[in-house]
């Protein structure tokens, strides 16, 4: 089997799951994988074979892909702000709008640096650490603790740091326990993208979802949908230097409620939207 036959195969086999385009991309990124040769290098050598063990690794791919299972599962890594990140189900796929909240962060510790020491940034619920590297990418100068309440998380994130020559403490912990909040210190920044879907909202939830990603990484309970919200805001008020700030991704459903939280915590609140028009992040400051 050609490098051309096995991509088109392929293709036409996701079909029944994606749409062309999506079909085309998610065989593209397998071909690349399996091949370990560029989208050019390929067409340029459409007509070389693919080896034995190269098809039977194709098969596997195809069988997975099949019933479901995410591309960045089935290939064990994902992109995310120009880095390829080590994923797998202890950890959450990282998306394009936590990569916004990466940026709107970064920007707003560029622009409001209130003293010469570095930065001390906090973020809860790491997964696989993309936010924390990214941070420390843009602000090598930080110093970032990333806690995660899975100690398996832990371990793809601490690989991630490693593999992209970042110095990230990342920390088993469960944040909402706040008897560990002493051992944390002082912070300029908390960041965060919380589990934050009700219980309730699964029945509309793509089946590739919750038949893969971790869903302690994703629901709350229906009554108590905004606790993370709730612990980081009070986390705040006791270990967040007065001018530093809150960024967290949020419930495009639940912007208002969810601002209200850090509102009636006494922060300087902003409400921001992702590129598709959500409601997605908001930025609280300490007065």
């Amino acid at each position: 089997m050609t490098f051309e036959a096995a991509e088109q195969s392929l293709t036409t086999a996701l079909n029944g799951l994606y749409d062309d385009r999506e079909a085309a991309t998610i065989a593209g990124m397998v071909m690349e994988s399996i091949t370990g040769r560029s989208k050019m290098d390929r067409w340029l050598q459409k007509n070389e074979p693919l080896s034995i063990e190269d098809v039977k690794q194709l098969e596997q791919y195809t069988n997975e892909l099949l019933s479901g299972k995410p591309v960045q599962y089935v290939l064990g890594q994902a992109w995310f702000a120009g880095m390829c990140l080590a994923v797998n189900e202890h950890t959450l796929i990282p998306r394009p709008e936590t990569e916004e909240l990466v940026n709107l962060c970064a920007s707003w510790a560029k622009a409001n640096r209130f003293n010469d020491a570095p930065l001390k940034i906090l973020e809860v619920g790491t997964g696989s650490g993309c936010i924390a590297i990214a941070l420390q990418k843009k602000l090598p100068g930080a110093h970032i603790t990333a806690v995660d309440i899975s100690n398996e998380a832990i371990k793809v994130a601490s690989a991630n740091a490693l593999a992209n020559n970042t110095a990230i403490s990342c920390i088993t912990l469960d944040f909402l326990d706040e008897t560990n909040w002493p051992e944390f210190g002082i912070y300029d920044i908390v960041i965060s993208n919380p589990p934050y879907i009700a219980e309730i909202e699964k029945e509309n939830m793509a089946k590739y979802i919750l038949d893969f990603e971790p869903h302690t990484a994703l629901f709350v309970a229906n009554n108590h949908s905004l606790i993370f919200y709730s612990a980081i805001a009070s986390f705040g008020n006791k270990y967040l230097n007065k001018g530093g700030a809150l960024f967290v991704e949020i419930n495009q459903a639940m912007g208002l409620q969810t601002q209200d939280v850090f509102v009636q915590n006494n922060y300087k609140t902003v409400l921001k939207k992702d590129l598709f028009d959500n409601d997605r992040m908001i930025v609280a400051t300490k007065k």
